[in-house]
């Protein structure tokens, strides 16, 4: 048994009883995760701005190998993920908890390098996979090459998002943020050396940017080994302790919290990435725009992103500490929160969709009006339906911290396979709308998650009023 837990009597987490209190605990949390979430996603803005300068055909090659990139890490993200609600649930019911703690960081870790056989399997499905689908050749086989050089670093890209729930489960986040920055500039100048072959570097255009992603994720692991090592408080966890020696207990845990994880978000993204696939059908220069729209969108969605995954240690650590009155708190203040955090972007997206777009696009070449014109009827229409994305992605996280996967994977399947994908394919092939029915199809989607989502939320805060009122 852990010693520090053996000395120090159990004690539940302090949690705010006034709604003032828990959205001042929610905002110093939150900020700093949302801004990490924005400032580590402007990796794959910078690679696109930079891509952008390349030509159309280099922006739909980077749209397709993101499908096979983000269904690798979604593989490995569930487990990953799943540490989050372990965490702050353990630490809810006793601050001093460090044995239970360090179980499911240390499981959570060989949880996604354990997976990494089967993510490396899944980089060679880009071409075949790709070619079946209808893509344009020469796109695809760009597609291929960046995909293996931005795969190497995906492994270590999880790990740190295991260390980072961890920190977040601690109220540590700030230090967490400057780490992502300083990675976020590296990367920055990585991508510049290689893609272009600055400084003496050769020109290696699509794979340069692959290398840079993965040199930055293995300097930002490392980086946060070494943060964890030094900060007072988490070294107290001595995490990386027998860090070789299994707990299969807890490995199974946090699995089987993790892969329904897993499949709630290759439920909601691979929806966004079926349409760049069915949009790819119609033209590669709607695809590109596509591509162009959902990157300015998916840039937004971060900051909401950050918030509700501050909301699920909140509600987490409030149902560990069984106090109801504060998850209840914890829920409704994160829900405002998200869907504040995206009008910041969404609010400008739709005034002023040209000045964004272009700076993914040199306007003054010729090739790229067309790719201009597209982009300026999507990204409106992405603007509108954010505000749904903020919320239905809170009820998820939400629901997530409260530990209630399985549902949550069922329902978000129903809302985004047997409604939002139906309808952007008939909106697409059947009527005028063509690309932009896409685009009505994912906010159908996005729609019916919110409510589905909402009403298991309230339903499972209802269903602990008549629990006992009992640390878990």
């Amino acid at each position: 048994m852990n010693a520090g837990h053996d000395i120090k009597a159990q004690e539940t987490a302090k949690l705010p009883d006034t709604w003032r209190g828990e959205m001042g605990a929610l905002l110093r949390l939150g900020i700093p995760m949302a801004l990490t979430q924005l400032v580590q996603f402007s990796i794959y803005f910078v690679d696109a701005v930079m891509i952008g300068r390349l030509s159309p055909v280099d922006i739909a090659a980077v749209g397709i190998g993101s499908i096979i990139v983000f269904l690798m890490w979604m593989i490995g993200g569930g487990p990953a993920i799943a540490v989050s609600p372990l965490a702050s649930q353990a630490l809810g019911a006793d601050v001093n908890d460090t044995r239970d703690v360090r179980r499911t960081v240390r499981m959570g870790l060989w949880a996604v390098f354990g997976l990494t056989p089967l993510i490396f399997a899944v980089l060679f499905l880009t071409k075949p996979v790709a070619l079946a689908l209808g893509q344009d050749p020469e796109a695809t086989r760009r597609a291929q090459t960046y995909v293996f050089a931005v795969g190497i670093g995906l492994p270590f890209t999880l790990g740190t998002l295991v260390l980072r729930n961890f920190l977040a489960a601690l109220d540590k986040t700030l230090i967490p943020f400057i780490i992502i920055v300083l990675v976020t500039l590296l990367n920055a100048f990585f991508n510049a050396v290689m893609i272009f072959g600055l400084f003496g570097f050769p020109r290696l255009e699509l794979i340069g940017a692959g290398l840079a992603s993965t040199l930055s994720a293995i300097l930002g692991f490392g980086l946060f080994i070494a943060y964890i090592q030094w900060d007072s408080r988490a070294k107290t966890f001595d995490i990386f302790k027998n860090i070789l020696k299994p707990d299969w207990e807890r490995l199974k845990d946090v699995v089987r919290l993790g892969w329904p994880i897993s499949v709630t978000m290759m439920f909601e993204g691979m929806l966004f990435n079926a349409g760049l696939l069915i949009v790819g059908v119609i033209g590669v220069i709607e695809q590109a725009a596509y591509q162009i729209g959902l990157n300015i969108a998916s840039l937004a969605f971060m900051l909401s992103y950050g918030m509700s995954m501050a909301g699920a240690v909140r509600i987490g650590l409030a149902r560990g500490a069984g106090n109801l009155p504060a998850q209840k708190r914890a829920a409704t203040t994160t829900i405002i929160a998200s869907i504040f955090a995206i009008g910041i972007f969404a609010v400008p997206m739709a005034i002023t969709p040209e000045t964004i777009a272009a700076l993914y696009l040199d306007v003054n070449k010729p090739e790229n009006q067309k790719v201009m014109a597209f982009i300026l009827t999507f990204v409106p229409i992405a603007a509108a339906f954010a505000f749904f994305d903020a919320a239905q992605v809170a009820c998820n996280q939400l629901l997530r911290g409260l530990k209630d996967v399985n549902w949550t994977m069922f329902l978000t399947g129903v809302s985004y396979w047997v409604i939002g994908f139906p309808v952007a394919y008939y909106l697409a092939f059947y009527t005028p709308l063509g690309a932009r029915g896409v685009w009505y199809g994912l906010m159908a989607g996005l729609i019916a998650a919110f409510i589905a989502l909402g009403i298991r939320l309230v339903q499972q805060l209802r269903r602990d009023q008549a629990l006992p009122s009992t640390p878990r």
